[in-house]
């Protein structure tokens, strides 16, 4: 009898620490986040916050019509699987490591390490967006990449910047954060974003936090948060308490635009009378359906953007990585390039990893 309680002591010991340990590692992925009274205090004064139902507001209110969503809707469950939608084979990449960047950054260049994460060097500086590495999920073996990252974040040169559009695991990676939080590194962020990246050991006065059409500079670098249609949130109890972004980087003779997620709206015209024209856009192609009309642009609509904002040079991100949409994996590249061609657009398609000067360096339709 002894021996059997020993066992079922020990039994539920193991539980108890591994259910601790569980809970403990997906609440510090879920991360902080700023009472109510706090946000209530610094964001009511905003036009795009409500004190009343406590959040921020899309430009436009998002909708679901679940009739719609087009490759039917097998729920969260599809997230632990591996996807229909997949290459079947490793898509090409140019494997980067940190002897490859140069001890200078260039005036104008890019890397993209797939998704949303891109490296972008410009007049010196260098600017890392949305960096995940790894899965897109709270804990392991959710929402897969399709391949490993051309990039380990071992293996990041030296950061300048880092710029967060908003808090969803597909554009924030906590081990990232974590990584580059004891570095002498500049982070900005939407508002609210900051106690994520506190939580997360990153210091508070090297956290600017933007609301909308507010901009912060950095030697020759100008960057101004915008207006995006979308939502933020990292649990079911923390939806749109903190806010979403694209972003207008202006340098010394370049004017870059960052779409973040979006869906397709006025805003991106009003965008591109103020702040554009623009140089280069990097824009997301992926992750639309009907089902869900305005989380994400259609292609024709990311085509569209680059008129509204009044550019004549894309580069397509947040694909290529992760199945987030019930569609082929090369099904938005495939529609943005015919769609670009017929509206004089030159897309920029570097294999994942490959070094890009935009408008010069010649890419190819690879995939």
């Amino acid at each position: 009898m002894k021996k059997i309680f020993k066992i079922v002591l020990w039994c539920f010991i193991i539980f108890l620490v591994l259910t601790g340990s569980i809970a403990y590692y997906v609440n510090e992925q879920f991360g902080n986040i700023i009472s109510f009274e706090d946000r209530k205090d610094r964001f009511s004064g905003l036009g795009y916050y409500s004190s009343v139902t406590d959040e921020f507001i899309s430009p436009e209110k998002l909708t679901y019509h679940p009739e719609q969503t087009t490759g039917g809707d097998p729920g969260f469950a599809r997230f632990f699987k591996t996807s229909p939608y997949a290459p079947e084979h490793p898509l090409p990449k140019q494997m980067v490591y940190k002897s490859d960047f140069s001890e200078i950054p260039s005036k104008l260049a890019a890397f993209w390490f797939g998704h949303s994460t891109i490296i972008v060097e410009l007049d010196g500086k260098r600017i890392l967006f949305d960096p995940v590495f790894k899965n897109a999920g709270p804990f392991p073996g959710i929402v897969r990449r399709y391949d490993e990252s051309p990039l380990k974040r071992e293996e990041l040169p030296e950061i300048d910047i880092v710029i967060i559009t908003h808090d969803h695991y597909d554009h924030l990676e906590t081990a990232t954060i974590k990584f580059l939080a004891a570095k002498e590194i500049e982070f900005v962020v939407p508002l609210g974003v900051g106690a994520r990246l506190e939580g997360w050991g990153a210091p508070k006065d090297r956290i600017t936090e933007l609301g909308w059409e507010q901009d912060k500079t950095f030697g020759p670098i100008e960057i101004t948060a915008l207006p995006a249609i979308h939502y933020s949130g990292r649990s079911n109890k923390d939806r749109n308490k903190t806010l979403w972004a694209s972003f207008a980087i202006k340098g010394e003779d370049k004017n870059l635009f960052i779409s973040g997620d979006t869906g397709y709206g006025k805003h991106l015209k009003d965008i591109g009378e103020k702040y554009g024209p623009f140089d280069l856009a990097f824009v997301e192609i992926d992750g639309w359906n009907k089902g869900w009309p305005l989380t994400h642009l259609f292609p024709d609509q990311a085509i569209q953007l680059c008129k509204d904002i009044d550019t004549k040079l894309m580069f397509p991100i947040h694909w290529a990585t992760f199945d987030l949409a019930l569609h082929p994996w090369d099904e938005s590249i495939q529609m943005v390039a015919s769609i670009a061609a017929k509206n004089n657009i030159e897309l920029i398609t570097p294999i994942l990893g490959e070094k890009v000067i935009p408008g010069v360096s010649p890419t190819n339709n690879w995939w």
